[in-house]
């Protein structure tokens, strides 16, 4: 895997995991204000889930990045 193709799977990978860690903890308002979404969180933590979606994207990563040149999962016909 070269460095564009790397860059390019962690960031499929980073999206994926984002969607997975976003429901973590979510807790809804219990009195919402006039005008705002009933199913809205109370406190979206998006900046301590990024972090988290970026550690668990790297050991990701790296897993597929050991299968791929330990030809666990071959891509190529040779």
């Amino acid at each position: 895997m070269n460095w564009f193709t790397g860059i390019l799977v962690y960031i499929i990978v980073w999206w994926v995991m984002l969607f997975a860690v976003l429901p973590w903890g979510v807790r809804k308002v219990e009195n919402p204000e006039e005008g705002h979404e009933v199913g809205a969180p109370a406190n979206p933590m998006l900046g301590r889930k990024a972090l988290i979606t970026t550690g668990l994207a790297a050991v990701v990563w790296v897993a597929i990045y050991f299968a791929l040149e330990n030809k666990v999962i071959p891509l190529r016909v040779e």
